[in-house]
């Protein structure tokens, strides 16, 4: 044992590492990169001017920019081809639907109308405004037949699925006609939550868009999704619906979309839908 490890009791002491040695040198070591090129796929650039994000040399500025990612890692040359179906592109961090299969649609439900692509009693059902569609297509979460409003419908199985489940927090937000006045601390309970079904819902925004004598029109945004529960909570603060329309579903908004319409989404908008999902 040497003199140096004789000391502290006779233990021997651990020998210490510069910063250097620490961190694996002055620098980390480089990422090895990774080849995303399929030679059997379609070339970026021409992917991203056909899904809308700009003409074919815009499209390439992105790319020579280092501001397009292709299963995560950062694409910079111009030569490389793509699955559009396999693999996930993203433009500064938004992704980008490639895949042409793919729909998204949004839809202003009227009242009468239930929330089913068919109906088995013949009632008017959201399969109605897209019979003449070839794409098997399933509506994003529900509203009741007496509330109107914006449904998002889509053959993208797992965007639609995290759209509606709670733990993902996309909000939906919805604009009622309540009987007035309505207390100022209405909101604060509301926010705080109420008890339904033995499990505390709260909402995430209210406020009180008008007012009228005896009567009131209220937004509120939450992300709980089951069956009634705008009008259960409202109902709960002493302010019953008398009408209630969904005006939004994360960033998709209803807008000027006439009852029983539907539009195509936009790029900007696909790519806002993902990223509110998480994708």
């Amino acid at each position: 044992m040497t003199q140096r490890g004789r000391r502290q009791g006779g233990r021997p002491q651990p020998r210490r590492q510069s910063p250097a040695a620490a961190t694996g040198g002055s620098a980390p070591p480089a990422r090895t990169p990774v080849d995303v090129h399929d030679p059997d796929g379609i070339r970026l650039q021409k992917l991203l001017a056909a899904a809308g994000v700009g003409s074919r040399r815009v499209c390439e500025e992105l790319i020579t920019a280092g501001r397009v990612s292709v299963d995560g890692h950062v694409v910079r040359e111009l030569g490389v081809r793509i699955d559009p179906v396999r693999q996930s592109v993203h433009v500064d961090g938004s992704r980008v639907q490639l895949d042409e299969s793919r729909v998204y649609l949004a839809f202003n439900k009227p009242l009468g109308v239930v929330s089913t692509m068919n109906d088995e009693l013949g009632r008017p059902c959201i399969g109605d405004y897209v019979a003449k569609r070839n794409e098997r297509l399933f509506h994003v979460g529900r509203l009741d037949a007496d509330t109107n409003g914006l449904i998002l419908l889509t053959n993208d199985g797992e965007l639609a699925h995290r759209l509606q489940h709670p733990s993902y927090g996309v909000l939906k937000t919805y604009v009622a006609t309540v009987p007035g006045p309505v207390a100022r601390d209405v909101g604060r309970t509301l926010r705080a939550g109420v008890a339904i079904d033995d499990k505390t819902v709260a909402v995430d925004h209210f406020r009180l868009v008008d007012s009228a004598p005896g009567r009131a029109l209220v937004e509120l945004s939450l992300h709980e999704g089951s069956k009634h529960v705008v009008r259960r909570l409202l109902e709960s603060v002493g302010h019953p619906v008398e009408t209630l329309t969904r005006t939004d579903v994360g960033p998709i908004k209803l807008g000027q979309l006439g009852s029983g319409k539907v539009r195509p989404l936009n790029s900007r908008e696909i790519g806002q839908l993902y990223t509110a999902a998480g994708l």
